[in-house]
């Protein structure tokens, strides 16, 4: 990798971490380029040599998240899924490592509500981030058939809806479990929501007598 490329890289990681940091801090809506910039050591140079706006700085967070986090999943089905075994039910197993995997980082939490909130009057923004979750709902549902496929059962109905209905799950509990963070009872009912809805999609295949 080239010098200049690598400084480049840096550059972006860096306003990327103090991207988070203010957002969660002070808001979306509230942050400016100067203070991005001043949390990260650099100029409004390097920061408008990097990204357009604040808009496409989120965006790239996000997309960094999303990527991070679909990586996770990957990794911890290829773990988990060879260790079942015989297992008579394996998908509370399954669940609990999933939800080890997935972050309820209360920052991040913060700062994709409000930008959630921005997008959705800005109808380019909404469009832009409806694209990107339907990509992360497409990797899901191929990293949900391959666990299927190694549990010996098939996904009844469209594999994406049930990517889907676990982002709905995961969405949903988030917010309790960021809100009341000192109790048990939104963990648990995330995880048992999240066994129900996988239940309710995976069948065994039956084999034959």
């Amino acid at each position: 990798m080239k010098v200049s490329t690598r400084r480049r890289d840096d550059t972006r990681a860096k306003l990327l971490e103090a991207t988070l940091d203010v957002f969660a801090e002070r808001g979306f809506g509230h942050s400016t380029v100067e203070q991005v910039c001043e949390r990260a050591g650099f100029t409004r140079g390097a920061f408008y040599s990097n990204f357009s706006s604040l808009d496409e700085l989120f965006f790239a967070m996000w997309e960094q998240q999303s990527t991070t986090l679909m990586a996770d999943l990957e990794r911890t089905a290829a773990e988990v899924v060879p260790r079942l075994g015989s297992a008579s039910d394996p998908i509370p197993a399954i669940v609990d490592a999933v939800l080890g995997a997935v972050s309820l980082d209360s920052r991040w939490f913060r700062v994709d509500s409000e930008f959630t909130a921005h997008a959705l009057r800005d109808p380019d923004l909404l469009a832009a981030l409806s694209l990107r979750e339907d990509v992360i709902a497409r990797t899901i549902a191929r990293i949900l058939t391959s666990v299927a496929e190694a549990m010996n059962a098939t996904i009844d109905g469209d594999p994406a809806l049930f990517a889907r209905a676990l982002v709905a799950v995961h969405d949903g509990t988030r917010v309790q479990c960021v809100v009341h963070p000192a109790t048990d009872r939104p963990h648990d009912l995330r995880r048992d929501l999240f066994v129900r809805v996988a239940r309710s999609y995976l069948r065994p295949i039956r084999e034959p007598q």
